[in-house]
């Protein structure tokens, strides 16, 4: 029996030239492409850029995307190469501005307790963790932002990063006891 491949309607229409796919499309792929930006860089004003420059790329290799294959892996990996492409230009590491992003970036969902003070501790467990995020080196950080913050399969993430899955699987795991390590450690500390 052979398998049945689903193709995405939109990415097909898009290809087949119909406008409002593209723009549906190009809606799409920046939003997949801010948010990875944004985490992985931890500026909104260069995740911005990115998104539009990882948009021009998606609708200029459209014709040579498989539309069974699903959008999120594709518009992520355009957006680690275009990241690393910058980090190689400046030739400077920028890992502390994950602590200052601004106050209109939502990077995680509203938090519904209309408890002040509840607000304020997850609010500032948030900062912690992007602190301790910006902390592990960019390997460890791409590979949870993959997995925990945008939600991809380990197949996905590795094919975005060229390597096994059970590679995928150990450098996630490692990743995250470094994370936690480093959360542990500044809570101890009392330098959050």
């Amino acid at each position: 029996m052979e398998a049945v491949v689903s193709l995405d309607p939109m990415v097909v229409a898009a290809q087949h030239g119909d406008a409002d796919a593209r723009e549906a499309l190009a809606r799409d792929c920046a939003a997949i492409a801010w948010r990875v930006a944004v985490r992985l860089t931890g500026d909104p004003d260069t995740a911005r850029d990115l998104a539009q420059d990882t948009v021009v790329r998606c609708l200029r290799a459209l014709d040579r995307f498989h539309a069974d294959r699903p959008l999120a892996p594709w518009v992520a990996q355009i957006v680690r190469n275009l990241v690393r492409d910058a980090a190689r230009r400046q030739r400077v590491r920028r890992l502390e501005p994950l602590h200052r992003t601004s106050d209109d970036v939502v990077l995680e969902p509203v938090d519904p307790t209309p408890d002040p003070e509840a607000r304020a501790r997850r609010h500032q467990l948030q900062r912690l963790v992007w602190q301790c995020l910006a902390a592990l080196d960019e390997a460890q950080r791409e590979i949870i932002v993959l997995r925990d913050f945008e939600g991809l399969a380990y197949d996905d993430i590795a094919h975005v990063l060229g390597v096994p899955r059970g590679t995928v699987m150990s450098r996630l795991h490692r990743a995250r006891r470094r994370l936690a390590d480093e959360v542990r450690r500044r809570t101890r500390g009392g330098s959050p």
